[in-house]
């Protein structure tokens, strides 16, 4: 299933490579080599291998692909609760501090769960908040109306491009993907069998605790010029706004299908004419 993901998140950023180039096609007549050459060694794409936490049955893949200050993250994702909004960031420091995915070792009160407070130690503070859309500070790391929201089948399609701070991309290989929410009791849905939220009471220990990690595994994938994303804003694609966890609603992530119109060359004809 792991490889499938991997596959499905590729070939949407070989895509979406081929289609910019052939789009900048006409403008490389007036564009040196050297600069062509300069503006795809600025860009970089990252593997994230999600695994599961908290024997959650989550799994998946992201992809981040990072051109300068502007930021593509693509997770694709099975296993989670679904019909439920599940809060995902990017973990880690940009000063020097080692952090990493969180093992079992980091439940210190022994009840069965890693909360989101006993991971931090392991694999730090939010840097980003993966929202749909809107803010992405750590502030809005539980704004569950703004987090994607599994399908009825417990996957996950999210897609967002937005700008960081320098400070991120000189350290984009500091950083890890975590997404949360977890039902340990297998009924569908967040309740409070496990207690509260140690983050916040009116919200059930379910909701908040680690589903799974990943952490980069370097230039897994050519770049992809990302463009079109304005200081201080991001967007979102392919995917819609999450209900209110409060409310219960089961709401499924619609993701826009993605269409490609490739041209392909004719070959010459054997006499050599055009």
């Amino acid at each position: 299933m792991k490889n499938q993901l991997t596959a499905r998140l590729a070939t949407l950023l070989a895509a979406s490579a081929a289609l910019t180039l052939s789009a900048a096609l006409p403008a490389a007549a007036h564009t040196g080599h050297g600069e062509q050459a300069s503006a795809a060694a600025d860009a970089h794409s990252y593997q994230v291998d999600l695994d599961q936490l908290n024997d959650s049955g989550a799994h998946g893949t992201a992809m981040l692909t990072l051109d300068g200050r502007a930021l593509t993250v693509k997770i694709e994702a099975t296993g989670l609760v679904p019909g439920q909004p599940h809060a995902q960031h990017l973990h880690g420091s940009t000063d020097g501090h080692d952090f990493h995915c969180p093992d079992a070792s980091a439940d210190k009160n022994h009840d069965g769960i890693v909360t989101t407070a006993e991971g931090l130690p392991m694999y730090g503070d939010i840097n980003i908040s993966l929202t749909t859309k809107g803010d992405t500070s750590k502030k809005s790391g539980l704004d569950v109306t703004r987090m994607p929201v599994a399908d009825k089948s417990g996957k996950l399609s999210y897609e967002r491009m937005l700008t960081v701070s320098q400070a991120v991309a000189d350290h984009i290989k500091d950083l890890h993907v975590v997404q949360h929410g977890i039902d340990p009791n297998g009924n569908g849905k967040y309740d409070f069998g496990k207690g509260e939220s140690e983050l916040d009471p009116k919200l059930p220990q379910e909701a908040t605790a680690p589903a799974d990690c990943g952490m980069l595994s370097g230039a897994a994938v050519g770049s992809m010029p990302v463009g079109g994303v304005e200081t201080g804003s991001g967007g979102t694609q392919g995917v819609q706004s999450p209900a209110l966890l409060a409310g219960g609603a089961a709401a499924v992530l619609g993701a826009g299908a993605l269409g490609f119109a490739l041209r392909r060359d004719r070959a010459r004809n054997a006499t050599g004419r055009s």
